[in-house]
């Protein structure tokens, strides 16, 4: 098997022809929109840390990083679903050996306007609300009135198809076997969908627990109709007991070597760690911070 040395840009960074600047090593990091808060965070935490290396950060989605790290044009890429069997051949056929990295684990809020009453979901109503075939499209089909929502309509916001938030919560609440209405608004970034719930009031989406504001609400889910109903919280994603929970991973393409391995041994630190804690999702270890 060829070992693909993780791509490190050199860039100069001379200025006003002063030529005691060293050379900077520039870590390409790019993909999930869920992790992107984060991940520019470590990046601007680092460069307090190391000055000697620069982390580029850009979104795009976990299917676009983890095709650039198959086609070598990233160091890192950022997931918020795990790589599928036909990425990880591509990989392999491209002379790459994927390495996964859990970094952190997220709870996938499910959003509603400020004034919606909605204060618990089952599983089952959101299979209804979202999959193919669903027969919850009005608020009134699940008991309540919506101020603000005249129509009554369910509006969707989802993501769009690229987006590791899209496919794990297919997995987890639409299942195998079913697939998204069509009509629902997908949006780019997990900001996005959160800002459209905020000023929508007849809409809900789902995002990463991190981009809550005060002026949404978030249901607790249950997996059943009795069950217990969990709130989506740091703490309820550590322990597994809120249903829609999934790790964060970052991917490399082989065993990280040199300025790559340093920062991401420094992301699963303590002080990388308390990064991540600080941002709204819950450490991969068991870390106290500040």
């Amino acid at each position: 098997m060829k070992r693909v040395v993780p791509l490190l840009v050199l860039a100069i960074s001379g200025c006003g022809g002063s030529g005691d600047r060293s050379q900077r090593a520039v870590i390409q990091n790019k993909g999930s929109d869920t992790l992107l808060n984060v991940a520019q965070a470590w990046a601007e935490a680092y460069a307090a840390v190391n000055s000697d290396v620069a982390v580029a950060v850009t979104g795009g989605g976990s299917g676009t990083g983890i095709s650039a790290m198959i086609n070598g044009t990233v160091d890192i890429a950022n997931a918020s679903r795990k790589m599928r069997d036909a990425e990880i051949e591509a990989a392999r056929a491209n002379g790459v050996e994927p390495i996964e990295f859990i970094v952190g684990y997220d709870a996938l809020a499910v959003y509603v306007h400020e004034d919606n009453p909605l204060g618990s979901l089952t599983l089952g109503q959101l299979k209804g609300i979202y999959g193919e075939g669903g027969t919850v499209t009005r608020w009134s089909d699940l008991g309540i009135e919506v101020p603000g929502c005249a129509s009554d309509e369910i509006v969707l916001v989802s993501r769009q198809n690229n987006s590791g938030t899209y496919v794990y919560f297919r997995e987890a609440v639409l299942g195998d076997d079913t697939d998204y209405k069509l009509g629902s608004r997908d949006m780019h970034g997990s900001k996005d969908v959160v800002d459209l719930v905020e000023n929508t009031p007849c809409a809900i989406g789902y995002s990463g627990l991190a981009y809550a504001t005060e002026h949404v609400a978030m249901p607790c889910i249950a997996l059943d109709e009795g069950g217990d109903c969990v709130e989506p919280t740091i703490a309820t994603a550590v322990d597994g007991s809120y249903p829609i929970a999934r790790p964060l991973m970052m991917y490399t393409a082989g065993e990280p070597l040199g300025a790559v391995k340093d920062y991401m041994d420094w992301i699963l630190s303590t002080e990388g760690q308390c990064v991540i804690f600080e941002r709204g999702y819950a450490p991969y270890t068991e870390t106290e911070c500040p």
